[in-house]
């Protein structure tokens, strides 16, 4: 007599599937251990000061080139970091007038390197209408979308996010600073407005004002020696 573990198996016969086992956690086809449930607590809060902090961080990071090209951003023939562009671009409606304005400033190149950067994503999400992953490339700031989303949103790697709704997981995805900004010249104008500046409040966040450096040169090797 043949002895089997005692564990729930496939039913019915005619097939190599009958008689496997398939139900428990430790089987083929078998459902995970301890469900995950829908009402645990996925999200934590955290304090808005805070926030608006990491915000103003991940932006003024954004504006130094060392953390911009750490990320992994190719911008070595972007003329300035920062790139602002004239607000003539947020007309723009076709792909290939967004192409030509990428090749004109050098950052093309964020394009193909996330264009070659796709494969299919590891694990089980690939069968969950999830199944390729593409390196993020720039992230298109405008004030007013006269096209330019129609024009940019088909090109691979680069997200477009209006001035007044940038969040942090854009600004810094996957916690690391130095994303590759490209402005539009009203949506950089709007930002003294957003955040303020240190001589003045900003005039849509009550009670907010830009976070003081704590050190005038924060180099300090270069200070002691």
């Amino acid at each position: 007599v043949a002895l089997l573990a005692r564990i729930p198996r496939v039913a019915g016969g005619g097939t190599n599937r009958s008689g496997q086992g398939a139900f428990g956690n430790m089987c083929r086809g078998g459902r995970m251990f301890a469900p995950s449930k829908t009402w645990r607590k996925w999200q934590r809060k955290s304090n808005l000061n805070q926030r608006r902090y990491a915000t103003a961080s991940a932006l003024a990071a954004s504006a130094v080139a060392a953390l911009v090209q750490a990320r992994g951003h190719r911008i070595d023939r972007v003329p300035e970091v920062p790139l602002v562009l004239s607000k003539e671009v947020e007309s723009i409606t076709k792909t290939k007038d967004a192409i030509n304005v990428l090749k004109r400033f050098g950052a093309y190149e964020e394009v193909n390197r996330a264009k070659a950067s796709r494969k299919i994503r590891t694990g089980v999400g690939k069968m969950r209408n999830r199944r390729y992953v593409v390196r993020r490339g720039p992230l298109v700031v405008y004030a007013q979308d006269n096209g330019i989303t129609r024009a940019f949103r088909n090109l691979p790697g680069i997200e477009l996010a209006h001035v007044s709704r940038l969040g942090l997981l854009r600004l810094a995805p996957g916690g690391h600073l130095g994303r590759f900004i490209i402005w539009t010249e009203d949506a950089f104008k709007q930002l003294d407005t957003i955040y303020g500046t240190y001589a003045k409040a900003s005039s849509t966040k009550s009670g907010y004002t830009l976070p003081q450096q704590l050190m005038a040169h924060s180099d300090l090797q270069r200070i002691i020696n």
